[in-house]
């Protein structure tokens, strides 16, 4: 239990200011106004965070097979990630879970897993419950997760299975939650639903994660690549695109191999 005291005006997730207990997350949506407060609730009340080791990276941005003049080359970092948290999972998060759980059935099959870090619930989600999901998420009126404010893509080739991720930032209006979802594809399958026929806001997004990452977002009205030209070779914010170590060619320029720049020592 934390020993801080109360904050005046603020007593906490699930209460009246005359400190009675409210019934049912309907209730509980109303007292949950600062979400700042509700972070640190869930950082108190949550089960135990443990880690699992992805990969352990050496030299700088973790590449190798090109030329080191940076004196980075001996950094040796291992590349740890949040494994799933057991409930209670604190403040409104399991008011939340417990609802997705009430109109999903195959809640297990949906979410894969749920880690509460740093104050932040993400849920892992199974990409082919996806579209489901998000339609409870966005129209239940105990969620209201109304706005996607962003698709972004993340490649971890150490990740067998599930080398490529869709972060999925959802933001309830209604009141005033933050929630994250990940859905995860083997880069031999970069295949996850469109959610633009719920969110239309992430049309331009999910073009911006297809043409960095190579995910395909079936179902989306118009997946073309947006920043790079059409006939762009790869997907350049993966792990595994050449960083300069061939000639790349862009409205006429051309940047050398590493091993070919100038070296200072």
């Amino acid at each position: 239990m934390s020993n801080q005291a109360p904050m005046k005006g603020n007593p906490g997730p699930g209460t009246d200011p005359d400190g009675s207990r409210k019934e049912g997350i309907e209730r509980q949506d109303s007292a949950a106004d600062d979400s700042t407060a509700m972070a640190v609730g869930a950082q108190e009340n949550q089960g135990p965070v443990t880690e699992e080791t992805m990969a352990v990276r050496h030299g700088m941005f973790g590449a190798d097979g090109t030329g080191d003049t940076s004196g980075y080359g001996r950094l040796t970092r291992t590349i740890d990630f949040p494994s799933g948290t057991k409930p209670p999972y604190g403040g409104w998060f399991d008011g939340v879970v417990d609802r997705i759980a009430s109109l999903m059935p195959t809640l297990g099959q949906t979410i894969t897993k749920v880690v509460v870090f740093r104050g932040e619930i993400t849920f892992h989600v199974a990409r082919e419950h996806l579209v489901e999901l998000v339609q409870h998420l966005r129209d239940d009126a105990q969620l209201r997760f109304e706005l996607c404010s962003s698709v972004s893509g993340v490649h971890y080739p150490a990740d067998r299975g599930a080398e490529l991720h869709a972060i999925y930032q959802l933001q309830s209006m209604t009141h005033n939650r933050p929630i994250r979802l990940e859905v995860s594809a083997p880069d031999d399958d970069p295949h996850i639903p469109s959610v633009v026929a719920t969110y239309p806001a992430a049309d331009w997004h999910e073009r911006e994660t297809y043409d960095m990452f190579g995910i395909i977002f079936d179902g989306h009205p118009a997946l073309t690549r947006i920043l790079m030209p059409d006939d762009w070779p790869g997907f350049p914010q993966r792990k595994d695109y050449p960083l300069g170590g061939i000639d790349v060619e862009y409205k006429g320029a051309v940047i050398p191999a590493p091993d070919e720049r100038r070296s200072y020592n």
